[in-house]
């Protein structure tokens, strides 16, 4: 379409369509215009961890459909693919299910100067496994028992770790599990256990604050990032990141700060939840 074919339709458009259809589009460009600087930044924190050959896993967790995947789009987007790699490791093979549980994940840990990004990790025995049967409760419970040592030796031999738990609302979850239905390059997402994710919301609400108080720490503590906006959720994201090392030549005319009402520790959102549980007798977010 030329220029001029552009601007007559802009101001013909009777009903409004077409320049609702471009103020969107206009909109996300201004929003994935203003995270650029942020990405750059991101360079720069990769520049640094090759330079002192340090080690960064940042592991992403949450409920399907709670923009993980396009926040780590985000993140990654500019960034030197040599030094960094994103994880999302399928269903295990059967000598992976005869081996030490955390064993396909030290696999994947990454190398001086490197980041790896976990998309979801050893926390599927937390939640996932157990609301669907996928592990027993010995294991769930030998899981729970053992995962924040686990950590804690990580972080002891000097790796860089960071949790952030993607936290989307029941019916934000449903909307975006409805347009999976029916936009054709979304509909590869959506599964069977997608469906299962909405009527089993209570189940996995509840193993999420299970999961939050066990291994919520000083040395592993958990971020949580409301999602149900994309656009602040994939901010928060790269910001979370940023602040978590302090790297060279970091551009300080940025603002790093936080909202408090997107972004929080994993015990502010404990505290939540269990003044869900007396007020209403369930736990809601």
């Amino acid at each position: 379409m030329k220029y001029e074919t552009f601007v007559n339709r802009l101001e013909n458009d009777e009903d409004d369509k077409f320049k609702r259809l471009v103020y969107r589009r206009f909109y996300r460009y201004l929003q994935e215009r203003s995270l650029k600087p942020f990405q750059a930044e991101l360079i720069k924190l990769q520049e640094h961890l090759e330079k002192q050959q340090k080690k960064m896993i940042v592991l992403v967790e949450g409920r399907d459909a709670a923009g993980k995947g396009g926040s780590l789009r985000r993140i990654t987007r500019y960034m030197n693919e040599k030094h960094y790699r994103v994880i999302a490791l399928g269903k295990p093979s059967d000598v992976q299910l005869s081996q030490w549980y955390f064993q396909r994940y030290v696999e994947q840990f990454p190398r001086g100067g490197e980041i790896v990004f976990f998309d979801r990790s050893w926390y599927n025995r937390a939640m996932v496994e157990p609301v669907f049967g996928f592990c027993t409760p010995e294991q769930y419970n030998t899981f729970m028992k053992t995962v924040s040592q686990f950590e804690d030796d990580l972080v002891e031999h000097g790796i860089i770790f960071h949790k952030i738990y993607f936290s989307v609302s029941k019916d934000t979850q449903a909307k975006r599990f409805a347009e999976r239905e029916t936009n054709v390059l979304k509909m590869w997402k959506l599964s069977e256990i997608d469906v299962q994710m909405q009527e089993k919301w209570d189940e996995f609400t509840k193993m999420k604050y299970q999961m939050l108080k066990q291994t919520h720490s000083h040395v592993s503590p958990w971020v949580i990032i409301r999602s149900n906006d994309k656009y602040q959720a994939r901010l928060h994201a790269i910001k979370s990141i940023l602040n978590k090392v302090d790297y060279e030549g970091r551009n300080m005319e940025l603002d790093y700060t936080v909202d408090p009402h997107i972004y929080y520790s994993g015990a502010h959102e404990i505290e939540l939840m269990e003044n869900q549980l007396r007020e209403t007798g369930k736990f809601i977010v």
